[in-house]
């Protein structure tokens, strides 16, 4: 593995370079050349320096050349917070649970504090001024109030229901793409894994396939095999030159695949820690089913949608009946700011106790809106239907892709040991052709097809091994961790 490393060093060098002079020709405002113009303010420089500073900030580990080791579970830790559809999944969780919140509020009584002052112009007449509605020249308001809104559906907590359904709903979510998320981060980490392995495959292939034409040009010089032989032996080389150069592009870019999901830099000074030679044992069947009855989120998010929709059933019920308000005020409206005072209309009756309440209570009865209640109703039980078919169906295929996912595990487990022998006699068949070969027993043309094949089965069980880790993980969306 040395040499991919030092091939990731090498390339992430070059590419700085290359970024930062392709920054400065796609985006004009970088270029030293172009001014700012006057009036424009600050925005253009700080874009300027924001956008410098991403360019050119280089985590330590860069800068050092000592290439930061990451595992599978570091990659997904990192990717869990950068990853902008599953941090979109988790602010709709957060969100829903901020309505459900006002959901519960909205179900308790409001209180408030207000104070008023009402001036009136005098007649020098009446006490209470020019206008009637007041009970003096001079009015002072203080009052504390109670406000319920009771509406139709308030004691069955239909919009209480929604709002707890909808949590339940937006986390679910928020599992199904956390759990989406680490088959992503999976799939991009085994890919690189399996491209470091073909790298070195294809580059020990291509020492054997040098070290074949040097053997083939000793004999030839020495009589002992025909050019036709050395002919093979270097058309043989130039084959795994190609082959390597493939190797190394593949892996490249598999290394900026995985870049993009767990460096919010782009750093990609860092190398994947290869663990595929241990695998995960996989669960017994019995055990894995029980498991995804209990933990599939696709299920559980189907049923509170269904729960949605019957809570927007007794909503839009609702509208057939009465809805109720209730206001209670306890404070002090007086000619003064005192617990007693003479009113100005009566001031024979002498100081008189301020502080007191009043009550407001509010029907109000729905008798006709040409049918838009009944239609909003309507709308609301076909949506109900509608969720009910989408949950039947979600748990059909929520067992199709149940089994579906165990048997490409299963299938992909057990070819892994098959690879692996496949491997083993590929590189005992070499060295045993190589030793005929030497001896005068075997042809170019079979030393040829023996590295081919020793090639074609390191990368196939690298292919192999990445396949079943992937397979676990995707089973795992069904299942949860196991």
């Amino acid at each position: 593995m040395d040499g991919s490393l030092h091939l990731q060093t090498s390339v992430l060098k070059a590419r700085q370079g290359v970024i930062a002079a392709l920054a400065c020709f796609s985006i004009p405002i970088l270029c030293p050349a172009q001014t700012t113009p006057h009036g424009s303010g600050t925005s253009a420089a700080a874009l300027v320096t924001q956008q410098a500073s991403l360019l050119s900030e280089v985590p330590a580990a860069t800068q050092s050349g000592a290439p930061v080791p990451v595992t599978l579970q570091d990659a997904i830790q990192r990717a869990s917070k950068i990853y902008s559809q599953y941090l979109s999944t988790v602010a709709d969780a957060q969100v829903s649970r901020e309505d459900f919140l006002q959901a519960r509020n909205a179900m308790l009584p409001s209180f408030g504090y207000t104070q008023q002052y009402l001036g009136t112009q005098g007649n020098g007449k009446t006490p209470s001024g020019r206008f009637v509605t007041n009970d003096g020249v001079h009015v002072y308001r203080l009052w504390g109030v109670m406000h319920q809104d009771i509406p139709a559906g308030f004691f069955a907590g239909s919009s209480y229901k929604r709002a707890q359904a909808g949590v339940a709903l937006a986390e679910a979510k928020a599992e199904i793409a956390r759990r989406g998320l680490v088959v992503t981060v999976t799939r991009s980490f085994y890919t690189l894994i399996s491209a470091q392995r073909k790298y070195v495959a294809a580059q020990q292939s291509t020492d054997q396939a040098q070290r074949f034409v040097e053997d083939t040009s000793k004999l030839e010089s020495g009589g002992e095999v025909a050019h036709a032989d050395v002919v093979k032996a270097q058309l043989q080389l130039d084959q795994q030159r190609i082959v390597f150069r493939e190797a190394e592009l593949a892996m490249s870019n598999a290394h900026l695949a995985l870049a993009v999901l767990i460096s919010p830099l782009f750093d990609e000074n860092f190398s994947a820690v290869d663990d595929m030679d241990h695998m995960p044992v996989l669960p017994p069947m019995p055990e894995l089913r029980e498991q995804a009855a209990r933990q599939n989120q696709d299920i559980r998010a189907a049923v509170q949608t269904l729960h949605q929709a019957n809570a927007d059933v007794s909503i839009a019920r609702g509208g057939f009946f009465p809805t109720f308000s209730l206001d209670a005020v306890y404070g002090i409206e007086a000619n003064a700011i005192a617990l007693h005072s003479a009113a100005a209309a009566a001031k024979d009756l002498g100081p008189l106790p301020n502080p007191g309440y009043f009550i407001t209570a509010t029907a109000n009865v729905p008798i006709w809106n040409w049918g838009t209640t009944r239609s909003r109703l309507k709308q609301a039980e076909l949506k109900r239907a509608q969720a009910q078919a989408d949950l039947t169906q979600t748990q059909r295929e929520a067992l199709s892709n149940f089994y579906s996912a165990y048997n490409e595990a299963v299938a992909a487990r057990a070819e892994i040991e098959t690879l692996r022998d496949a491997a083993g006699r590929a590189a005992e068949s070499l060295r045993l052709t190589i030793l005929r070969y030497q001896a005068g027993e075997a042809t170019a043309l079979e030393i040829v097809d023996a590295q081919n094949a020793i090639a074609s089965a390191r990368n196939a069980l690298a292919d192999g091994e990445a396949r079943y880790r992937i397979a676990i993980a995707s089973l795992q969306t069904l299942t949860g961790q196991f």
